[in-house]
């Protein structure tokens, strides 16, 4: 999934907790959006296992969110929505498809690694890939409650992310085969450098491969 189809569930989370407690909306709003989109920094360095803990973040988030309930502060809630966004993030990303140049050709058994259990989870690809139609129906229906809850400088940044979730999902296949053709010209001294799953090779040999 998109990187901002993940900031908005988290949002939504938000959301839900600025009508309970409207003192903390800015608060769980950024912290939602960071926490989301957090996991996804690891996009160049051995993505979705390096910040990716679909079972960790988790165990970090319960306790966090009975802090943030029995000593509500900006900082307790804080934390607690961002954990809780960084776990959804990490939990949705085995709904996805594969960790893959082209996700959409359904090759890769890889979907989020689970340090907890040592190994890949497998793809269910609810979603096919990211910015796939569905993951961009998926953003928007999301970023719905974040729009109607918050306003001001949070609604411009949810509209703002949601034009860039539209753009990606226009571009995504073009950018892959655009991608693809800088590959072919790339020296190899480069392509040594770059994540291995960025590279046209096959799946059997991805497994062996430690990004």
């Amino acid at each position: 999934m998109m990187a901002t189809t993940h900031a908005f569930v988290g949002l939504a989370l938000a959301a839900a907790l600025a009508l309970v407690a409207p003192q903390f909306a800015v608060v769980v709003a950024v912290a939602a959006i960071v926490g989301g989109i957090f996991p996804d920094l690891d996009l160049y360095a051995g993505h979705r296992r390096t910040l990716h803990f679909p079972v960790y973040y988790w165990l970090l988030a319960a306790p966090a969110s009975v802090v943030g309930l029995v000593v509500p502060t900006e900082a307790t809630v804080a934390v607690a929505v961002f954990l809780l966004a960084a776990a959804l993030h990490s939990s949705m990303d085995a709904f996805g498809g594969g960790l893959e140049l082209k996700p959409w050709r359904g090759t890769s058994n890889r979907a989020v690694y689970s340090h907890y259990h040592g190994r890949w989870l497998e793809p269910r690809r609810w979603v096919r890939y990211d910015g796939a139609p569905e993951d961009l129906a998926l953003a928007i229906v999301l970023a719905v409650p974040g729009l109607l809850v918050f306003d001001g400088v949070v609604r411009t940044v949810v509209l703002a992310l949601l034009a860039v979730s539209a753009v990606y999902a226009l571009l995504r296949k073009p950018l892959a085969a655009i991608g693809e053709r800088l590959l072919e010209r790339l020296p190899d001294r480069v392509l040594e450098r770059l994540p291995k799953r960025f590279l046209p090779i096959e799946e059997s040999d991805l497994e062996r491969i430690d990004d």
